[in-house]
C-alpha cells in the first residue's frame, strides 16, 4: 500500500515537473516572437507611411513649357554664314523650333513671346501652320503679347490663349495699300520718265509717269486688297470663334485697349509677364511649371578668349564649320530665290535690299542637279520679279533639271517670280501669296532737263538711226519707242506661252489671267496658276513623294546658295541676307524703302524688259 502512494506521488511530481519545463518553454518561445511582431508592425507603419508619401507627391503636378522669342522680321533666305549667322534666325530655323516642341515628349506646352511679327502674309502662314502642329499634338499653346499690331495678333489668334497687361493696346485697323508716285518730283527737277508696258494691268511704271493710278491699276489693286481681307477677316472669325460680322465691326473700329479686347473676345486674360506662370499652370492644371526659355534657339559659343579663341572667331567670321561632313545620305535641296531679280551674281544695295543673281541661282540649281545624294528640289521664291533676261535664264536651268523641282511661294512671287516658278513640276503658294502679274515693262528716266538746271551740258555725235535708244538724256523718238515696244510685245509673248505650257493651259485661256493682273494665292489656286495652299513644310513632303520616297523617311536638307561668310559680306556680299539693316534703314525706314525701290528699278530699267511687280505692297 505505502509502495502505490509513492509511486503515485512520484508520477504526480513528474508531471507537475514536465507542466513547468513546457510553460518555461512557452515563455522563452513567447520572448523570441515578441520582436518579430514589433517588427513586423514597425515595417507595415513604414509601409503606410511611404504610401502616404507617394500619395502627396502624386498631388504636385509638373509641366515643362517651351518659351519661344519672336521678335523682328524674320527673314526667309538661307542666312549668313559664320558668326553674325549663328546670331541670327530665318523662317526655316524659326519653324523646326516651334515643329521641334510639338515633337519633343518632354515639352507638355508653349509660350509664345511675340514681340514683332513678320508682316508678309506668306511667313504668317508658315507660322501659324506650325503652331496648329503643336496643338495637333495635344499640345497647349499661348501666346504673350505687351502690344499687337495685326501681324502679331493673327499669331495669336491661332492660339489657345492671348495673354495682354491691361496697359496694351490692340491695333488691327485692316488692311491698306499705299502706291508713292513720283512724276510730281520728277517735274520739278526736270526728270522724264519714259515708260512702255505690255498689259493693261501692269502698271510698275505708274508711280514715274502718273500722280494717280489709272483705273487698270486702281481694279486689280482693288481685288488683291479685297482678297487679304477677307482672309484676315476669316482667320479670326475662325480661331476666336467670332461672327464674321462682329470681327469686321471690331476692324473697323481699328484700335482697342486690352480691357476692351478681353470684353470683345479677342484675348483671353489680362496680365503681366510676371503673371504668365501662375496662368501656365491653370491652363495645363498643374501645381509647378518649368519654363524652358529660348528653347531650341542654338547655342553660340562667345568665349573667344586667348589663341584658339581667335582662331575659332576667324573660323566663325569665314563660315567655317569644323564639325561638319558630307553625307551619303538621301537629300531635298532648298534653292532660295529671295528679292529682285537681276542678272550676274547675288548682291546687296548701298540701301539693303538683296538680288537674286540668275548667275548664283543657276550654279545653285546646277549644283542640286549633278549631286547624286540629292532625290529632289524645293524652289523657295520670295520676289516681286525683275529682269526678264535674269528670268527667263533662270526659268530654262530649272526645266533642264530632270529630277523633280518643287516652287513654294513665299510672301511674293510676282511677275519674274512668277516666271521662274512655272518652270517647276509643281507650285505651291501660301493663301496670302501675292503673285501673277503676268506682263512686261520697260523705259528708261530722262535726266536731260534736270542736267540743264544745274548747269550741266552735253553734245552728241550718233550713227544709226536709233543710236539713242539707251541714252539717259533724251526721250524715246517714235521710232526709238516702236523698236523697244516690239522687243517688250516678244518677250510677252514668251511669258505667256512658257507660263502656258507649264500650267497646261490654253494660252489664249491664259492671256484672260495676264495682262499684268495681281493675284492673291487663293485666287491663284482657283483660276489654275498655282497647284496648291501650302507651306514650305508642304512642299518639302511633295518633294520627297515625287522622289519616291515616303512621308516618314528620313532626308536631309542641303540649303543653296550656301550662306556667305563675312568677307564675302564685306567686300561685296548679300549684307541684306543676315538681316543687318543699314544705316538709312535703321534710322528712317520709310525713306529707305523708297530709295531701295528707285534703285532697284534704275538696276531693271538700264535693261530692255523687266517683269516686275506694280508696287511694293506691304501688308501692315
Amino acid at each position: 500500500m505505502m509502495l502505490r502512494r509513492s509511486f503515485a506521488l512520484s508520477l504526480l511530481l513528474l508531471m507537475l515537473a514536465c507542466m513547468t519545463t513546457a510553460r518555461a518553454d512557452d515563455d522563452q518561445e513567447a520572448k523570441k516572437e515578441k520582436p518579430e511582431k514589433a517588427a513586423a508592425v514597425d515595417e507595415a507603419k513604414q509601409q503606410d507611411k511611404d504610401a502616404e508619401g507617394k500619395q502627396e507627391e502624386a498631388k504636385t503636378t509638373k509641366a515643362r513649357v517651351a518659351s519661344i522669342v519672336i521678335k523682328g522680321n524674320v527673314g526667309e533666305s538661307a542666312g549668313q554664314a559664320g558668326l553674325f549667322g549663328e546670331l541670327s534666325e530665318n523662317l526655316l530655323e524659326l519653324v523646326q523650333r516651334l515643329d521641334r516642341a510639338a515633337q519633343d515628349e518632354n515639352i507638355d506646352g508653349v509660350l509664345l513671346k511675340l514681340r514683332e511679327a513678320p508682316s508678309g502674309r506668306g511667313r504668317i502662314a508658315e507660322l501659324r501652320a506650325a503652331i496648329g502642329r503643336i496643338r495637333e499634338a495635344g499640345k497647349k499653346v499661348v501666346a504673350e503679347m505687351d502690344s499687337g499690331s495685326t501681324s502679331e495678333y493673327l499669331l495669336a489668334s491661332a492660339c489657345d490663349g492671348v495673354v495682354m497687361p491691361e496697359s496694351g493696346v490692340l491695333m488691327i485697323p485692316g488692311v491698306r495699300a499705299e502706291v508713292t508716285f513720283y512724276k510730281g518730283l520728277f517735274d520739278k527737277l526736270g526728270v522724264e520718265a519714259d515708260m512702255l508696258q505690255v498689259g493693261d494691268f501692269k502698271g510698275a511704271a505708274e508711280p514715274f509717269t502718273r500722280n494717280e493710278m489709272s483705273p487698270e491699276f486702281r481694279k486689280q489693286l482693288e481685288s488683291v486688297i479685297d482678297g487679304f481681307y477677307g482672309q484676315m477677316v476669316d482667320m479670326i472669325a475662325a480661331d476666336r470663334k467670332l461672327e464674321r460680322k462682329k470681327v469686321t465691326s471690331l476692324i473697323d473700329q481699328g484700335m482697342l485697349t486690352a480691357s476692351a479686347a478681353r470684353k470683345a473676345g479677342l484675348i483671353d486674360t489680362l496680365a503681366y509677364g510676371d503673371q504668365v506662370e501662375d496662368l501656365l499652370k491653370k491652363r495645363l492644371d498643374v501645381d509647378q511649371i518649368y519654363l524652358v526659355k529660348d528653347y531650341g534657339k542654338k547655342e553660340v559659343d562667345t568665349d573667344f578668349s586667348g589663341t584658339f579663341g581667335m582662331m575659332k572667331l576667324m573660323n566663325m567670321m569665314m563660315g567655317v564649320d569644323t564639325q561638319q561632313s558630307s553625307s551619303s545620305r538621301p537629300k531635298v535641296a532648298l534653292v532660295y530665290a529671295v528679292g529682285p531679280i537681276m542678272t550676274g551674281k547675288s548682291t546687296s544695295s548701298l540701301f539693303g535690299e538683296a538680288t537674286v543673281g540668275s548667275e548664283t541661282i543657276v550654279k545653285a540649281l546646277r549644283e542640286a542637279a549633278d549631286d547624286e545624294t540629292v532625290k529632289a528640289i524645293v524652289l523657295r521664291v520670295d520676289s516681286p520679279g525683275g529682269s526678264a533676261l535674269a528670268s527667263d535664264l533662270m526659268w530654262r536651268e530649272i526645266t533642264r533639271i530632270e529630277k523633280p523641282v518643287i516652287a513654294s511661294m513665299g510672301d511674293t512671287a510676282a511677275s519674274g517670280g512668277y516666271y521662274i516658278s512655272m518652270g517647276c513640276d509643281k507650285i505651291y503658294a501660301e493663301a496670302g501669296t501675292l503673285t501673277g502679274s503676268i506682263g512686261v515693262v520697260g523705259g528708261k528716266v530722262a535726266v536731260g532737263g534736270l542736267l540743264d538746271k544745274v548747269g550741266v551740258s552735253s553734245e552728241v555725235i550718233s550713227r544709226g538711226k536709233n543710236a539713242n535708244l539707251m541714252s539717259m538724256t533724251s526721250k524715246f523718238t517714235d521710232g526709238e519707242r516702236k523698236v523697244w515696244k516690239a522687243m517688250m510685245e516678244d518677250i510677252y509673248r514668251q511669258f505667256t506661252t512658257k507660263a502656258a505650257k507649264g500650267r497646261k493651259m490654253d494660252v489664249k485661256k491664259l492671256e484672260g489671267f495676264a495682262g499684268g493682273r495681281v493675284w492673291t494665292g487663293r485666287q491663284a489656286k482657283e483660276i489654275g496658276l498655282v497647284d496648291e495652299i501650302g507651306t514650305l513644310r508642304d512642299a518639302l513632303y511633295a518633294a520627297k513623294a515625287a522622289a519616291g520616297m515616303g512621308k516618314d523617311d528620313k532626308a536631309e536638307l542641303l540649303v543653296l546658295p550656301k550662306p556667305q561668310n563675312f568677307f564675302d559680306e564685306l567686300f561685296g556680299g548679300a549684307a541684306a541676307h543676315s538681316g543687318v539693316k543699314s544705316g538709312i534703314d535703321a534710322v528712317a525706314p520709310e525713306i529707305s524703302e523708297h530709295l531701295q525701290d528707285l534703285e532697284t528699278l534704275r538696276r531693271l530699267f538700264a535693261e530692255p524688259g523687266a517683269l516686275i511687280l506694280p508696287c511694293r505692297i506691304e501688308i501692315r
